[in-house]
């Protein structure tokens, strides 16, 4: 048995419902995002967690705080877990960029391993922040279970480098806010997918 990592996107933000890039942006959760952490935390409320990280921003901050009360575990908090830093493009809408960014824009959206924002970073150096903090994390945590709160770019770039899965198709994996993904990462650093994009919490009461 491996480390089981539940890797959950951050509760929603009002840039969220603007369809706005957030980025290192630090945005809080809106009303409708507390809420949805708090289903997250009652569906999660009996598993046993060794500990639990979220990034540094308090979206992600926030909704792990929401998750860990029912635990009476401290969170961890890292800068490697952090969104992708989309830098110029952090405040604005996907129709805005394309305006502004044009040639940048298309070169992003086709190859988003290597093309660095403006003031930005690429998805690569994202991957490598993030899986460089998670392999170590479930070396830590060989046969247990553990919390990561982190931002929907991060996490299906994460998934997507440990399945060994192209990163310039990233943006198929679709993740919504508050959604539960875990993954076993053994020592060998491989990784098997057992569940993604999971949101029955959102809608179902008695989970």
């Amino acid at each position: 048995m491996g480390c089981k990592l539940f890797l959950v996107r951050h509760g929603e933000t009002l840039w969220n419902h603007a369809m706005k890039y957030q980025g290192h942006t630090d945005v809080p959760l809106s009303e409708r995002g507390v809420i949805q952490a708090q289903r997250l935390a009652r569906r999660l409320r009996n598993e046993k967690f060794a500990a639990i990280y979220a990034s540094d921003l308090q979206r992600t901050y926030e909704t792990a705080r929401i998750l860990a009360e029912p635990h009476g575990i401290d969170i961890e908090t890292s800068p490697a877990l952090r969104e992708i830093c989309f830098g110029a493009w952090e405040g604005l809408s996907r129709d805005e960029i394309k305006e502004r960014f044009p040639d940048l824009s298309k070169r992003w959206w086709s190859s988003p391993l290597t093309t660095r924002l403006p003031q930005g970073e690429t998805l690569g150096e994202v991957a490598a922040r993030a899986i460089n903090f998670l392999l170590a994390v479930a070396r830590q945590h060989q046969d247990r279970q553990v919390l990561v709160v982190s931002h929907g770019g991060t996490i299906r770039a994460s998934i997507s480098a440990l399945l060994g899965l192209d990163l310039n198709e990233y943006w198929r994996l679709r993740q919504d806010n508050v959604a539960l993904n875990i993954l076993e990462v053994f020592d060998d650093e491989r990784a098997m997918l057992i569940l993604f994009n999971d949101t029955a919490h959102l809608y179902y009461n008695d989970i």
